[in-house]
């Protein structure tokens, strides 16, 4: 059985998987950035009869006092899954937005992380960090670049600090979810619109609007990432990089090799 702290539990995958971590016989410690949605899933918890195996709590990556109150709670494995998205055309969309993604996905995660690491070292714990990243992490797409910047970020820091705490016994894994129907991703599409202007950008909202249509097809169910995800976070051992469903991680390759020969485009 392990003790494990997840951020990001309000909604979508992380909400899923960490009901399934306490349905699997694993202490969950499930937190959300917004005291209502502590309230609502305290009860959700409650209807599943699982008060006993999940304790449901207050952590918003952006606050300290959070922080420094979650670095008290017993835990030996961290599940750094908070994350937002501000969307829209890389070239226009406002700077202010990148940052608030990086504040969040990047800043706020590694500040959590470093405070998770610091206690494993103290307390002589072989804890583990798994990151929860994004397809995002390995290629972009329309619209969508402020949100895969943020999270290709979180990868070199994932890669850094497997190195890095080698020796400590402290052990990190990376999950890269593909393309799942949450409602996450329609909605950061959606973040668009409160700042585009076809009266001010170059970019239409009409041609937007079909690039994002395109991206959303196909979405998967996200019980099959949530399985997936409870069955990485639960094992004693696995891989560094864990990329699901197996198309996407060919897709990845794929884009991957892709670029070392990609040609200049002119449009």
């Amino acid at each position: 059985m392990k003790k494990i702290l997840i951020t990001g539990t309000g909604t979508g995958l992380g909400r899923g998987t960490a009901i399934g971590l306490a349905q699997a016989g694993h202490q969950v410690i499930a937190t959300t950035q917004l005291w209502s949605q502590v309230t609502e899933l305290r009860r959700h918890v409650e209807t599943l009869g699982l008060q006993d195996r999940v304790t449901v709590d207050k952590l918003d990556v952006l606050d300290d006092a959070d922080i420094a109150a979650a670095v008290t709670w017993d835990f030996d494995t961290l599940v750094s899954n908070a994350g937002i998205g501000e969307c829209g055309p890389m070239a226009e969309i406002p700077v202010d937005l990148v940052r608030r993604t990086f504040d969040t996905n990047v800043f706020g995660n590694l500040h959590l992380i470093q405070r998770a690491i610091r206690k494993f070292v103290d307390t002589g714990t072989a804890g583990r960090i798994v990151i929860v990243s994004s397809m995002g992490g390995f290629l972009t797409a329309y619209g969508l670049g402020a949100y895969c910047a943020s999270k290709h970020a979180l990868e070199a820091i994932a890669a850094s600090l497997r190195d890095e705490l080698a020796p400590t016994g402290i052990t990190v894994q990376t999950i890269n979810p593909g393309a799942y129907d949450t409602g996450f991703n329609d909605r950061i599409a959606d973040t668009t619109y409160r700042w585009h202007n076809d009266a001010i950008n170059f970019t239409r909202e009409a041609d937007i609007r079909a690039n994002f249509a395109d991206i959303m097809k196909g979405q998967y169910d996200p019980q099959d990432m949530i399985d997936k995800m409870v069955e990485i976070i639960g094992a004693a051992d696995g891989t560094y990089r864990n990329v699901w469903p197996p198309a996407t991680e060919d897709l990845i390759k794929q884009v991957q090799q892709n670029a070392w020969t990609l040609p200049v485009s002119r449009g």
